[in-house]
């Protein structure tokens, strides 16, 4: 798409300003990184980053079926959290391929906010209203709203008093997969980095003033680029890599997000989904870790016993802990030693289950290193 025709964030003067380097993410000009993707990732595990994620979806559902017509369309029971908490899960079609991944908010009895990668907007809202004339429902997006992820261990402690009053006062002791509202600010105590932080949904205009206070505060500006090895260290999904609509919830490390009681709620895929689930996926989500220096890189095949057994869906460099990791689809069953084919080479690595890290802190086991 040629770069004039890119979408722009009511912050894309900001990046500019702050020297990001700008490339094309799912039709929208976005930051890559501000001069040093490493320097971000590290920011964010030791202090506070700050993404701009307002390229991301943002749609309200309202009306007295809202609940019924969810409960129907997710493969989570929205029907298990309360006002002002989230459920992460996602949108199955009726083979119980992923259509997209997404968070849901609670905002009332019948009130809902719906939170949708960029890539999948279109698709999304066309599916999601294909299927809302039998239910008393509205969508609308939220077009006018813009989204920042402070993340990080100071995130908290640096946003909370830059806050509007009201807003500032429903996050004081806010749990995790909870929220606050006040007027148009949304305030989610969620995000992508294996970090504690907000997601901060707000009015487009107010987003400029936000930025600017944070990185006055000490919070550091991070891109895309910090954002993916962060999300791959946490071993958090990417929609498009690890899972698309060919894959079930089941295949990709995500069965976790169905709930299956009650047995009588039918929501679309359960059948497909079910059905798999009784006879046993065949294919399985798996971490890899190199047991050799080296970058890992999506596609690349994995083997065990000189047999390909699968493929990585995400690769990349752990900066935190200094490895090559991945995230591969492989034959339900693996475990142990495998190898992945970079070019003509096959490097040693070892299976094991993400995160690798979470919260600063590295949660498996590394090989020890060898020559390859």
């Amino acid at each position: 798409m040629p770069a004039d025709l890119l979408l722009k964030t009511p912050l894309h003067a900001a990046h500019l300003a702050a020297g990001a380097r700008m490339a094309p993410f799912a039709g929208w000009d976005m930051p890559l990184h501000y001069g040093s993707q490493l320097d971000e990732h590290h920011a964010v595990r030791a202090g506070a980053g700050v993404f701009d994620v307002s390229h991301m979806a943002q749609a309200d559902l309202s009306g007295p079926q809202a609940d019924h017509y969810l409960r129907r369309v997710l493969c989570g029971d929205v029907a298990r959290i309360g006002t002002g908490k989230a459920l992460y899960t996602c949108l199955l079609n009726e083979q119980a391929g992923i259509i997209d991944d997404l968070l849901v908010y609670r905002l009332g009895a019948d009130r809902f906010r719906l939170v949708l990668n960029a890539a999948r907007r279109e698709a999304d809202l066309a599916w999601l209203r294909a299927r809302q004339a039998d239910f008393d429902v509205v969508l609308t997006p939220r077009d006018d709203l813009a989204m920042l992820a402070v993340q990080g261990p100071q995130a908290r402690t640096l946003t909370d008093p830059l806050l509007p009053a009201g807003v500032r006062a429903g996050v004081a002791g806010l749990a995790r997969f909870a929220a606050a509202e006040e007027g148009d600010w949304l305030v989610g105590r969620t995000g992508y980095t294996g970090e504690d932080g907000y997601e901060i949904m707000l009015p487009a205009a107010a987003a400029p003033a936000l930025w600017q206070a944070l990185l006055q505060g000490g919070v550091r500006p991070a891109g895309l680029g910090a954002r993916d090895t962060l999300r791959l260290e946490a071993g958090l999904s990417l929609y498009g890599h690890d899972m698309d609509d060919t894959v079930t919830p089941l295949e990709c490390g995500l069965g976790w997000t169905v709930h299956w009681e009650p047995a009588q709620r039918d929501f679309i895929g359960r059948a497909a989904l079910a059905a798999q689930r009784a006879a046993g996926p065949a294919r399985q989500r798996a971490g890899v870790v190199l047991a050799c220096r080296g970058v890992l890189r999506d596609g690349a095949p994995v083997l065990q016993d000189g047999r390909q057994i699968g493929h990585l869906t995400s690769g990349g460099f752990g900066p935190t802990i200094g490895r090559g990791i991945g995230l591969a689809r492989v034959e339900a069953g693996a475990d142990g030693a495998c190898t992945i084919r970079i070019r003509d080479r096959e490097l040693p690595a070892r299976f094991v289950n993400p995160p690798f890290v979470r919260e600063g802190a590295l949660r498996v086991d590394l090989p020890p290193l060898a020559n390859a």
